[in-house]
Order: C-alpha cells, then sequence, then structure tokens
C-alpha cells in the first residue's frame, strides 16, 4: 500500500510544483506570446472533484480511481503545450477515459476472475442491496456505454461534449446512452438479459 502511494504522491508534487512556478511567473507578468498557464491549471485544480468523482464511478474501485485522475493531471501538464483554448474539463475526462481504455485493455491480458454470481447477492436487502444492484448494472454495461451514461448522468455534460470525450458522432452517443438505459431498466426490473457486447 505505502508503495503504490508513492508515485501518487510524486505526481502531486509535479502537479503542485508546476503550479507553483507558473504561480511565481504570473507575478511578473506574462511574457510575450504566452498562454494564460495559470489560469489553465487553475482550471485543472478545479476540475478534481469532477475528474474523482468520474473515475470512482468508471472503475468503482477508489485508489485505482485516485491513481487515474493523477495520471489525468501529470499527463495534461505535460500535454498543456497541446491544449489550444477549448473545454478544459472535456478534454480531461477524454485523457481519464483514454487511461481507463488502457487499463482495462492491459488488464483483459490477464487471467480473469471468477464473476459473481447471481445467487450471492439473494440475501441482501434494503438500501444496500438496491446500490449493489446498480453496480452491478453498470458493470455489465459495454466500456463505451457505461463511460457515456456516467458523463451525461454523472457530470451533465451535453451530448456533443461526450462525443468530444469518446471520438464519435453525437447521433452514436444518442445511441449508446439509448442502449445503456434499456438495459439498465431490464437488469434493475429483475428481466436479467443477456447484454450484447455491442457499442
Amino acid at each position: 500500500m505505502g508503495a503504490s502511494k508513492q508515485p501518487r504522491r510524486a505526481a502531486e508534487r509535479e502537479y503542485r510544483g508546476g503550479i507553483g512556478v507558473e504561480g511565481k511567473r504570473a507575478a511578473h507578468g506574462p511574457r510575450h506570446g504566452e498562454r494564460d498557464v495559470t489560469a489553465f491549471r487553475s482550471s485543472l485544480q478545479a476540475a478534481i472533484p469532477a475528474l474523482r468523482r468520474y473515475a470512482r464511478a468508471l472503475t468503482r474501485d477508489a485508489e485505482t480511481a485516485d491513481d487515474l485522475v493523477q495520471d489525468t493531471l501529470v499527463r495534461a501538464l505535460r500535454s498543456e503545450h497541446l491544449f489550444h483554448d477549448g473545454n478544459v474539463r472535456s478534454w480531461l475526462y477524454t485523457i481519464l477515459t483514454n487511461l481507463n481504455r488502457n487499463r482495462l485493455r492491459t488488464l483483459a491480458r490477464r487471467p480473469a476472475l471468477s464473476p459473481i454470481e447471481e445467487g450471492d447477492a439473494v440475501a441482501m436487502s434494503g438500501p444496500e442491496a438496491g446500490g449493489r444492484d446498480i453496480a452491478r448494472a453498470l458493470a455489465m454495461l459495454v466500456e463505451d456505454q457505461r463511460t457515456a451514461l456516467l458523463l451525461v448522468v454523472l457530470e451533465g455534460l451535453s451530448y456533443r461534449e461526450v462525443a468530444e470525450v469518446q471520438g464519435v458522432p453525437i447521433g452514436t452517443v444518442m445511441s449508446r446512452l439509448a442502449r445503456a438505459r434499456t438495459q439498465l431498466k431490464a437488469y434493475l426490473d429483475g428481466e436479467r438479459p443477456p447484454l450484447r457486447r455491442v457499442k
């Protein structure tokens, strides 16, 4: 556990250190031809709570989510020169989504664990059972459908912003959302249909 936190702390130092350097530079005024990097990095800092919320919903694991957020911030700082205006928040969601997709591809190459069987939760009841049902239903969605649904429902992004994050047309986003909502409703209604691997 301690070893896993060291890279995260190093990432935090790099992130905060970067802000500190630019903060000192800003005190003397921006150099000729430079973008307002202080405003850019303030936007990064302001986006951290939303990024953490989104990452935890995607991964369903707090530690993995925090690692994803830190990696996203570091990637954003290192690629700062590639960002030219636009929506910083959508750009950060794109980075985090791509990092999570790469993480899932790596996990897919490892031996699969035994899936949770349907009977495992028979004895559960109350709000906890409802939360588990939603988590199970989300976990059964195709990754692109789950990502689109979380960005719209949890993060409040528009269809156009989700399309930019996922790099697809708006029509594809709408199709993914429709399938995700249909499958979630069917699962929560107890139908438990076999979910097709459709993007």
